[in-house]
C-alpha cells in the first residue's frame, strides 16, 4: 500500500499537498510564476433534461 493511501488520503489530496510544498520550497522569483499557474477557473452549467438551463458561472 502506498504511503499516502495508508495516511487516509486520496491521490488528489496527496498531489495537492506535494505541489504546495514544492511551491513553498522555490526561490521567490520562481515562486511567483508557480503561484500564477496554481490559479484555475471552472465553468459550471446546470443541465435539465439534456439541455443547459442557464449560462455557465465562472468560479
Amino acid at each position: 500500500m502506498t504511503a499516502w493511501r495508508a495516511a487516509g488520503l486520496n491521490y488528489i489530496n496527496y498531489s495537492n499537498i506535494a505541489a504546495r510544498l514544492v511551491r513553498k520550497a522555490l526561490k521567490p522569483e520562481q515562486r511567483a510564476q508557480a503561484v500564477r499557474r496554481d490559479e484555475s477557473h471552472i465553468k459550471f452549467t446546470k443541465w435539465v433534461n439534456g439541455k443547459p438551463e442557464k449560462a455557465g458561472e465562472v468560479v
